[in-house]
């Protein structure tokens, strides 16, 4: 089975959030995210924008499949909003795969759906619930990406929260508490900051660090409902290292240093 873990990053859509209030051309984009911001503090407490006005601009992955161990992005500058979010979805139109998320229900999936509506984006594979036009698409009736309580979604954070969210729990949390290294030098809620000062390669490459500290948690996962034995569990946490060791970027060696 091809498994592809995800995670995504966000900014304020500045030209949504104008276009929605008529804001004038001259506020700044840190002004018109500060007019956003305000207003839903007043509404509910949280400066926490709603999922349709969170723009996508890195979705980083972990593919695993019988063939390879691979860990990539897809980010701004590169691609456009659009594009990030069309490539994720033919990476589920090519390999069907188990796409595993923490939070990807209540955050990445919806955010991902909004956005991708926007931009026209096609994705028939993601959507199909048994009444598609592939051959196995009578399967899908049973196990979609949709539905909650299907397995081709596995958000870990809802399923081990048995679906409370009173009792969810942090990735960064879990991660340090099984020994992996968890967030290093930002968080979600740095990264406005961070695409303000132009710093979008960290932004990325924070992401993905938080996507391999997913992927490891999921083997522990997998190890713990026994579709792992110790050995594999063990055999895969080690894949994992050297294939991080053998990509020459800084923030993996840093991520290393913290293992």
């Amino acid at each position: 089975m091809t498994v592809l873990v995800f995670d995504i990053e966000t900014i304020p859509d500045v030209a949504g959030i104008r276009a929605l209030n008529g804001l004038p051309a001259e506020l700044s984009d840190f002004e018109v995210a500060e007019f956003a911001f305000q207003q839903r503090r007043a509404g509910n407490g949280s400066d926490f924008l709603q999922h349709n006005l969170q723009r996508v601009v890195t979705i980083s992955c972990v593919l695993r499949n019988a063939n390879q161990f691979k860990v990539f992005s897809l980010s701004e500058p590169d691609c456009g909003e659009g594009e990030i979010i069309q490539r994720f979805f033919d990476g589920v139109e090519r390999y069907s795969p188990q796409i595993v998320s923490w939070n990807g229900g209540g955050f990445d999936l919806p955010v991902l759906h909004y956005r991708g509506l926007i931009h026209g984006v096609s994705a028939p594979r993601y959507w199909d619930q048994g009444d598609g036009d592939y051959n196995d698409s009578r399967d899908f009736k049973w196990n979609n990406y949709i539905s909650r309580y299907h397995n081709r979604h596995l958000d870990l954070m809802d399923l081990l929260a048995m679906y409370q969210p009173r009792a969810s729990a942090r990735l960064d949390e879990m991660a340090k508490l099984m020994g992996y290294p968890g967030k290093l030098g930002m968080d979600g809620g740095a990264v406005w900051q961070a695409w303000q000062d132009g710093r979008v390669a960290e932004i990325r490459d924070y992401c993905e660090t938080d996507v391999v500290n997913t992927y490891l948690v999921y083997l522990g996962f997998q190890l713990m409902r026994g579709h792992l034995d110790k050995a594999a569990h063990d055999a895969e946490v080690v894949l994992v290292r050297e294939s991080l060791q053998r990509i020459e970027a800084p923030h993996w060696k840093v991520y290393l240093d913290a293992w």
